[in-house]
């Protein structure tokens, strides 16, 4: 983190109660992103300028076509029918993104940020490109609706969030408060619900991956550091195993950590 002090939503409330708009001042970049998100989310209803979103959104052509840019582009193209649910999509990512800028910095929000998203992307590519090959059925133009544009930004801020104010409350649906560490998960049963509703399989992988690297980058000193921790553990629990199985195949008592019952030490004819 940089040290600076944590601005709070009107969304959340700490130990002093419901907080208050920040005074400090809105980031540029957040400012940036929400514009350029909804600059391409209009562009798509103009026949002359629609092909500017569609190129940038994550589409099959990634593999069929090699247009690979896809993989990185696809966050800042918005996505969605013509409805003001975008307003509120928008509002909800500014006011998330805000904190978790201040709190990371700019190069480390947009590491956060561009790393999750494409990781999530080449998840969600390879799912597709599995149901593809199993099922015979190609498709050039496979939608990934349930991640594009400033829904898989949603998803990765809203994790950062989480992850770094766990003891936060967040009042879900501006009513319900819930500690932010439980919207990893809500956010994972959310996933759940729209794949029922759109069949989505490879968005859906991509949503849980985002989620997933998202809490690993800012967790535990980040994914490697995770990684390694769990190939630790791996090889803790396999030298165990193997321990035990020698223990069994010997009839040995192992004692661990010097502990376990002592014996006194035996006597020869001797000793009186």
């Amino acid at each position: 983190m940089n040290g600076r002090s944590t601005p709070r939503g009107p969304w959340s409330r700490g130990p002093g109660g419901i907080g208050l708009p920040p005074l400090t001042p809105a980031p540029t970049d957040l400012v940036a992103l929400v514009a350029v998100v909804f600059v391409t989310y209009s562009l798509q209803f103009f026949t002359s300028t629609q092909i500017l979103p569609a190129l940038l959104r994550l589409t099959g052509l990634v593999w069929a076509r090699g247009l690979v840019w896809q993989l990185a582009t696809y966050p800042f193209s918005g996505y969605g029918p013509p409805s003001v649910w975008i307003l509120l999509e928008l509002l909800i990512l500014y006011w998330f993104g805000r904190d978790v800028f201040y709190q990371l910095g700019r190069r480390r929000f947009w590491q956060t940020v561009m790393t999750s998203a494409v990781v999530a992307a080449l998840v969600a590519v390879l799912v597709e490109v599995l149901v593809e090959l199993t099922s015979g059925v190609p498709a050039l133009t496979a939608p990934f609706s349930m991640m594009q544009g400033q829904r898989v930004l949603l998803t990765i801020t809203i994790a950062a969030f989480a992850t770094l104010n766990r003891d936060a409350t967040i009042l879900l649906f501006f009513v319900l408060p819930i500690q932010a560490r439980w919207f990893l998960w809500l956010e994972v049963l959310f996933g759940i619900i729209a794949f029922l509703a759109t069949k989505d399989l490879a968005g859906f992988a991509g949503i849980v991956t985002a989620v997933g690297v998202t809490y690993a980058s800012l967790v535990a000193g980040g994914p490697r550091r995770m990684l390694r921790e769990w190939w630790l553990r791996l090889q803790k629990r396999r030298l165990q195993a193997e321990l035990e199985r020698e223990r069994r195949k010997r009839k040995l008592e192992v004692l661990e950590g010097g502990r376990g019952r002592k014996e006194p030490p035996r006597q020869g004819p001797w000793v009186n």
